[in-house]
């Protein structure tokens, strides 16, 4: 086992300040090559040394513009800044500089939509559905943007895929009871925002669905 992947082991561990030294004797060792660049910089982010790890990741994007890792590396931090735009070109960048992994295109898709730019989302989190099927947070994820962008048959759809990945999540039956409540089906909407709140008392926007289903059928009762 090379330095590089004793420290990233050690980093793993947690053991960051031996993880340090060891990436710091691979750049020391190997000054030109981006990767102990690279590593180290996972690792300030780790200690949430924000600066000094843009600082070691431009390093490395200065030694090899190709550096995939190293654009993916500076995407995460700025969108923990919550400068999506400046994440999402990181992002785009380390895409296509050849990273095809699902957290790339999720993490893409999610800067789209912590700008509320739900249409723009959708390509990049179905990617990342399309890479890892099993996800339930990134299937999750898609559904929303589905439904924030009115694509409400798809996005249905997507949360009843949640559900077939785990069943006893609270927040894909309270967006089924959303879509059902938009079609006014109201007794299936009542149905899917008492299981969302037999999973988690607590889902405050659940009792709410639930409250305004009810006060649905009372006034469909007093009408009639």
């Amino acid at each position: 086992m090379d330095k590089n992947q004793q420290a990233i082991t050690l980093l793993n561990e947690k053991k960051y300040e031996e993880a340090a030294q060891l990436f710091n004797e691979v750049i020391e060792e190997s000054p030109d090559d981006p990767l102990g660049y690279i590593n180290f910089g996972n690792l300030l982010m780790k200690l949430d040394e924000a600066e000094r790890a843009e600082r070691f990741f431009l390093r490395a994007i200065e030694l090899d513009e190709k550096a995939a890792a190293a654009h993916y590396g500076l995407g995460n931090l700025y969108f923990e800044q919550e400068h999506y735009e400046k994440a999402g070109q990181s992002f785009l960048k380390a895409i296509e500089e050849g990273l095809e992994e699902a957290d790339a295109y999720f993490m893409l898709g999610m800067c789209f939509r912590n700008q509320e730019q739900w249409k723009l989302s959708l390509p990049y989190l179905l990617r990342a559905t399309e890479i890892e099927p099993n996800d339930e947070n990134f299937l999750f994820q898609y559904g929303l943007s589905l439904a924030q962008a009115e694509f409400l048959e798809e996005a249905q759809q997507t949360f009843e895929k949640v559900l077939e990945l785990d069943e006893a999540h609270s927040d894909a039956y309270y967006n089924l009871g959303v879509i059902a409540l938009f079609h006014e089906k109201i007794k299936e909407a009542q149905h899917h925002f008492e299981t969302a709140l037999e999973l988690q008392p607590d889902h405050m926007l659940a009792a709410n669905g639930k409250k305004i289903a009810l006060q649905y059928m009372e006034e469909q009762s007093e009408d009639k």
